[in-house]
Formats: structure tokens, sequence, C-alpha cells
């Protein structure tokens, strides 16, 4: 791999890596938000869920942008207003101020995020594509995992100014990286793909792909959701031992991100993704009866491991044969379906545990091992779901084999 291909796949990995830490990082600095300003959680809970719904709102239209004026173009203005925002962010004299700056923040991250699944096919060959995509999909565990014991290291040295600032050297970094590697924009030419957001939506295999992205997301939102409620009251573990519980899942992410786009390059997207929903039903399978710490990390492993091998394969199977007319449509569809699945998963799966295991607050431990086991049935229904659009994609990609 040349230079200049390096150099561009470490400015996608960092323009990622930093769109994921910006939603984690800012997590542990609640509390010390609450006493700085005096405010409620409420209150400040608004730092985080500004930066998310302002990624949602516009994660498409970033993609469709990107199309228009360029990719590499929007790419860099999206990390000038990430690094400009963080900075604001780490001067705010007051919440409201934090808040808004927020907002631009995760604006600048939903065209980094969009851009950077988008360029993919710009700077790689087909060939690579799913190791590539393994590459994003670990630098967006690695984000997730990281970001709380970072922002602890930092919040406890320096105060909670330091989190949001840390993203100004980081960002400039991206930015000369990304000026410098990036292949040039091509002028762009006015296509049929250009008249409607919903011509991207009327391939079958894209939307089968955006529907199994949010149903697989939501099952993996459920870990963080529901995983410390079993963890502190059903297994009563410290809050230092379930956090590096908690850290299990997005460190496996991170392992088997690459590995798993070798796999998708080498065996093909179609077979990997029905591999990774196969072993993520066996995880969720496993979390459905789990008893105790050792059998719960077991089948979040194997969860979490299959969740890496069907991003690294559906990423790749939706993103390869779209014309560049459309990549950046196409990727903010994917992180928009991801993050709906977010939601869902955080709402619905979560509705499930409550229903299952009322009063979490006075509930006995056998009463929270029922909720998870309620929760994570529910998961393996999604999983067959998705199993079966899987399956159906696979025979529509080989009719020969259903002959014989």
């Amino acid at each position: 791999m040349s230079i200049s291909s390096r150099g561009s796949l470490i400015s996608l990995s960092l323009s990622m890596l930093l769109a994921s830490l910006g939603t984690s990082i800012a997590n542990v600095s609640l509390p010390s938000l609450a006493q700085a300003f005096d405010a409620s959680f409420h209150a400040v809970q608004w730092v985080v869920l500004a930066y998310l719904l302002a990624i949602t709102a516009v994660i498409v239209s970033a993609g469709r942008l990107g199309d228009r004026f360029g990719r590499r173009r929007l790419l860099l203005a999206g990390l000038l207003l990430f690094s400009v925002a963080c900075g604001l962010c780490g001067m705010a004299p007051s919440l409201a101020w934090l808040v808004a700056a927020r907002v631009l923040q995760g604006l600048g991250a939903a065209v980094m995020m969009a851009m950077a699944l988008g360029m993919v096919g710009d700077t790689v060959t087909k060939e690579r594509t799913g190791r590539v995509m393994g590459l994003l999909g670990t630098m967006s565990a690695v984000g997730t995992a990281m970001g709380p014991s970072v922002g602890g290291v930092l919040l406890s040295v320096w105060g909670w100014r330091a989190i949001f600032l840390i993203g100004v050297p980081l960002g400039g970094m991206a930015i000369a990286l990304a000026y410098r590697y990036l292949p040039a924009d091509r002028p762009h030419v006015a296509s049929p793909a250009d008249s409607s957001f919903w011509t991207s939506l009327n391939d079958a295999s894209l939307r089968t792909g955006l529907i199994m992205s949010a149903l697989v997301a939501a099952v993996i939102m459920a870990t963080f959701v529901v995983g410390p409620f079993y963890l502190s009251r059903g297994l009563g573990l410290d809050p230092e031992w379930m956090g590096l519980a908690m850290a299990v899942g997005p460190c496996v992410a991170a392992i088997s991100g690459v590995p798993a786009g070798r796999l998708t390059d080498r065996l093909g997207s179609q077979r990997m993704t029905l591999s990774g929903l196969g072993l993520m039903a066996c995880g969720a399978l496993l979390l459905s009866c789990a008893s105790g710490l050792f059998a719960y990390l077991g089948a979040l492993v194997i969860l979490t491991t299959g969740y890496s091998l069907f991003q690294a394969a559906n990423n790749t199977a939706v993103m390869t044969d779209v014309e560049p007319a459309r990549r950046g449509t196409v990727s903010g569809l994917l992180n928009l379906s991801r993050n709906l699945g977010l939601i869902v998963g955080a709402s619905a799966l979560g509705a499930v545990f409550a229903w299952a295991s009322p009063d979490v607050t006075r509930a006995l431990p056998q009463s929270i091992a029922f909720g998870l086991h309620a929760t994570f049935g529910v998961a393996l229904a999604m999983i067959l779901l998705a199993c079966v659009m899987a399956w159906r994609r696979f025979n529509a990609f080989n009719p020969l084999q259903n002959t014989h």
C-alpha cells in the first residue's frame, strides 16, 4: 500500500474515531457539569442528547451534500466545524452555550461519519473494501471503548473543559492528513440519482441492508442499557468491576473489526453477513438463559464478535456496488439506520426489561435476571428476522445455487 493510501486511511479512521469519541467521552463529565453549572441531571443530559440528535437529524443530508459538492471538500469542512465546536465547548461560560456548541459538534460529526464511509470507494480498490470497512468499525468501537477512560483521566487531572478541548489538536491533525492525502474530488455530473432522496431506497438489497443494520444495532444497544443493571443489581458487582465487564464488548469489537473485514474480502460479504448473524443469534440465545458473570461475558463475546463480522460484511455489501454519485447518500443512510436502531434498542428493548423487572431499584437478583432473559429473548427474535432477510438477499445474489 502506498504512503498516500495509508495517509488516506489514517485520516478516515481518525475522523470515525473522533466522531464516536465525541459520543462516549462526554458521559463521564455529566456529574461535574451538574456541579459546575448548578444544574439538574435532566438539564446536563442535553450535553449528550444534543450531540446525538444533531447527528441523527442531518447525517443523510450530509451524505447528499458530499455527493453533490465533493466528499473531500465536505469532510474537511466537517472536521473544521467539529474542531471549532470542541474549542467552543471547552470555553463554554454557561450550560446553554455548551449545549449549543455540542449541536455544532454533532453537525460536524455527522459529516465526518458519512464522508468516512462514503470515501472508502474513492481511496481503495473493490477487493480491499471489506478490510477498510472493518477498520472503520474498529475505530468506532475504539472510540466508544476509550471514551469513558480517557475522559475520566482528563477530568481528574485538568477538569471537564479538557474533555472537549482535546478534540481541537486531534481535529487539526485529521484536517492536515485529509488535506494532504485524500484524493481530489471529481467534477460533479448531474444524474437521476440526484433528483430524489427516495431514489436510493428503490434498491431492495439496500433496503434489506438498512433494516438489518437497524435490527442488529438495537440488539447491541440492549447490552449497554440492560447490562449495567444485571451486573450491578443482578450479580452485585462493584462499579469498578462493572465498568471492566462493560468494556468487554467494545474491546472485542475493536479487536475483531479488521479480521472481520479481511474475512469479508476473502469469503464474500453475503456469506459473512449470514455468519455474523448466526454468531449473534448464538450470543443472544446464551444471554437469554445466562446465569452468572462468566456465562454473561462469554455470551457477550460471541454476540459482539458476530456484530463485528456483520457490520464489516453488511457495510461492504451495501457500499461496494453503489455508483459513485450516491456513495455519500448511502453511507448517510447506513449511519442513520444504525442510529435509529440504537434508539429502538434503548427504548423498545429497555421497555421489555422494565416490564419483566419492575422497580429495578428494589428488585431481587432473580427478577433482574428474568428481565435480562426476556430482553434477549426478544433480541433473539429480531436477529432471526435479520437472518431471514439476509438469507433471501443471499439467494437473490446466488440464484444458480437454488437449482441444484
